[in-house]
């Protein structure tokens, strides 16, 4: 076994997510992870690197949607993972189809297990990142989907609950 931090890191289990966001004319979605912190209200935390376009959008708008990746996403998760939205319209390259969300500016991924829209409560500068923690404003899921987990450097279907 390795013995460095990103090694040791990509050992946990995290949820896969296309966050999506949009402000004025422009819209950009990325790969990402978030983390739960609270039921009442419900809040999640995301890391943003501050040169990218969905920053950005996230500071203009003060909203995002965590779409969280369904089994069938596989793909499109790498794909956002390694391409910049400055560089290339990311919706009309991987052909992703969108809805319109109810509360927020941005779009929904359809085909994504499920939709939390989110806007902004704070953000905390970490040096190249930057932490926002979001309230979920509004949210849907498809049952009918299995949500993707990702662990060291590879996707997995959560098919199988135990308990």
């Amino acid at each position: 076994m390795k013995n460095d931090f990103q090694s040791i890191a990509h050992l946990m289990p995290c949820s896969v997510i296309l966050l999506s966001a949009a402000s004025k004319n422009k819209k950009d979605a990325m790969t990402a992870t978030c983390m739960f912190v609270s039921e009442d209200p419900p809040l999640f935390v995301v890391s943003v690197a501050k040169h990218i376009l969905t920053h950005q959008l996230i500071e203009e708008s003060g909203e995002f949607v965590l779409n969280i990746a369904s089994e069938d996403q596989v793909k499109l998760a790498r794909a956002l993972g390694v391409t910049h939205g400055s560089k290339v319209d990311k919706f009309k390259k991987f052909r992703i189809a969108t809805e319109k969300a109810r509360k927020v500016g941005a779009p929904l991924l359809k085909g994504s297990f499920a939709h939390l829209e989110c806007q902004v409560i704070t953000s905390f500068p970490l040096g190249h990142y930057t932490l926002y923690l979001a309230e979920v404003v509004a949210y849907q899921s498809d049952e009918k989907l299995i949500p993707l987990a990702w662990q060291a450097n590879r996707y997995f279907a959560l098919k199988n609950p135990i308990g």
